[in-house]
């Protein structure tokens, strides 16, 4: 058996109640626990024993959190900070992200899980990034090592050759760890947000389907496709501090400070993420998403190609689930009516290059549907024909499930749905799969 280091973890907060709720947390876990109630007895800490990590209040007496952080930054670089504030201080996150360096802020009160599971990950990302430092130092001796043989020693200088590789290939893999571990950061920061809302609500896993279906059908490149998918699962990040009431009502319906509220997320989502180099692409993207092809977005107004091409695209998949959501106008929008406004604010609100493809991925493919691209078509009840399945549940207007998804079309069913049609004086739109062709089809 080999001996593993443990790791050293020190607690700052100026009230006891709390550093013993974290030692309560965190004893199980085979952490090397050292508290201190202020940032003067941290540092002291500090500059007597190694420290892995750090994770301390924001609010302290004489020295806060955040200045103590600041200063271990400068003085302990390698030692890992996270802070613990409010859900409502936003600008202390903000500021800590800017002066401490902070690697996470943890809301308080934190929930136990959450907590491990950042703290796991803070740590599994500060492992991958001194693998990557020890082997970039390793690499670094090995090529000067390399400059001094003599050319002549062929044999030498093979060998030497193939432990360059070697380590060249350690260091993609402790660069692919590190990439990973912000993949893994991101799907932390989404699943903060989906708790935040109702089921009915949560719209990043169907806006992320949305976005990767055309991103593979517009064939575009791996950093696009890697930028948009981190967008799509934050682009909601900026309402983390909102209240239920906003959170829950249609934006078309907000007004005065809610709608300045509002109107604020895709900046404080761009902030969160300011300090993560790795997703300097996502948060351009988020920043923008709201901006207008004609100007009249926010929050600097861009117009046409000046708005970033992922955040139009993020823009028309947010806007179309989330007009079926029953998020945008105070009623929920059937899903052809949604596609028919994103067309008809072609040119004034979207890139209108982007909206005819984007509306034919949706209804032949309707990848946001879960559908695996099984061909789909949106059609009125005249245009049916037996053999048809149902892609999706059929709703009366009254909100009355007429069908399942998963239905056959037979020649009486659809009769029956056009005298509907005709008795409650309405227009049906199903979405189906056109029948399967037989072996003796072309």
């Amino acid at each position: 058996m080999t001996d593993t280091p443990t790791t050293t973890l020190l607690l700052v907060d100026d009230e006891p109640h709390v550093l013993a709720a974290l030692q309560r947390e965190l004893r199980h876990e085979g952490y090397r626990l050292l508290t201190a109630n202020d940032g003067e007895a941290a540092l002291a800490h500090l500059a007597t024993e190694p420290v892995d990590a750090v994770i301390s209040d924001a609010l302290m007496p004489g020295m806060d959190g955040i200045e103590m952080l600041a200063r271990i930054q400068h003085e302990h670089p390698d030692c890992l900070r996270l802070l613990l504030t409010g859900k409502a201080d936003l600008n202390a996150a903000v500021r800590a992200i800017n002066e401490g360096h902070v690697y996470r802020y943890i809301a308080k009160p934190w929930d136990a899980t959450e907590l491990r599971q950042t703290l796991q990950l803070a740590l599994a990302h500060q492992q991958a990034q001194r693998e990557q430092q020890r082997l970039e130092a390793l690499t670094q001796a090995q090529n000067r090592e390399l400059s001094e043989l003599n050319a002549t020693l062929e044999r030498r200088v093979a060998e030497r050759t193939a432990e360059l590789q070697q380590t060249a290939d350690m260091l993609d893999a402790a660069y692919g760890e590190l990439e990973q571990s912000y993949v893994t950061a991101t799907r932390v920061f989404s699943s903060l947000i989906t708790q935040r809302l109702p089921k009915d609500l949560q719209t990043n896993a169907t806006v992320s389907e949305l976005l990767k279906a055309f991103a593979e059908q517009q064939e575009l490149d791996e950093e696009t496709q890697r930028d948009l998918q981190m967008a799509a699962a934050l682009y909601n990040l900026g309402k983390l501090t909102w209240n239920d009431h906003l959170l829950t009502t249609p934006s078309e319906r907000l007004y005065a400070a809610d709608r300045d509220a509002y109107r604020r997320y895709p900046e404080s989502g761009e902030s969160l993420l300011m300090a993560l180099e790795h997703l300097e692409g996502a948060a351009k993207i988020i920043r923008h998403h709201r901006e207008r092809w004609n100007g009249s977005g926010y929050p600097d107004h861009l117009r046409e190609h000046a708005i970033p091409y992922g955040a139009r695209l993020l823009a028309l998949a947010v806007d179309f689930v989330e007009l079926q959501r029953g998020m945008i106008l105070p009623r929920k929008v059937p899903r052809h009516s949604a596609l028919a406004l994103l067309e008809k604010f072609a040119g004034r609100v979207y890139d209108p290059a982007l909206v005819a493809p984007f509306v034919e991925l949706c209804v032949e493919q309707a990848p946001d549907l879960g559908l695996g691209g099984k061909k789909v078509l949106s059609l009125e009840t005249a245009r049916l024909e037996p053999g048809m399945q149902l892609a999706q549940d059929l709703l009366s207007p009254s909100g009355t499930l007429l069908l399942n998804r998963g239905k056959a079309l037979s020649r009486s069913l659809i009769d029956k749905l056009m005298r509907l049609e005709e008795l409650e004086d309405v227009r049906l739109e199903l979405l189906v799969h056109p029948p399967e062709a037989t072996e003796d089809e072309p």
